[in-house]
């Protein structure tokens, strides 16, 4: 398991958690620029957080347009969203709280 997944990363796994989605549905889906999303699914694929396929070419041609990659979650990655959020709403939950030692 990578070490702490930030928020992005986490956006990222969360748009695609239902299911596979292609790049620029993950763009639409995060509101964050494909210049943030497409080099972060390269380094999760390589981790082996997501996995990706390419659609069938004829699919592509039928519709007039570029093949998709298609990404969806591996379980490892599940996990790791799983964890992330646990992570984040116990942050959340310190800060509204206030933090240790602040007066």
């Amino acid at each position: 398991m990578p070490r702490s997944l930030g928020v992005t990363t986490l956006q990222i796994l969360a748009a695609i958690r239902d299911g596979e989605s292609y790049g620029l549905d993950i763009v639409a889906r995060t509101g964050l620029p494909s210049g943030t999303v497409y080099p972060a699914l390269g380094r999760l694929k390589a981790s082996r957080l997501v996995r990706a396929r390419w659609e069938d070419q004829r699919v592509a041609d039928r519709e007039g347009r570029p093949r998709r990659r298609y990404y969806d979650l591996s379980p490892e990655g599940a996990e790791a969203l799983a964890e992330g959020v646990t992570r984040m709403a116990e942050t959340a939950a310190t800060l509204r709280a206030g933090l240790p030692g602040e007066a």
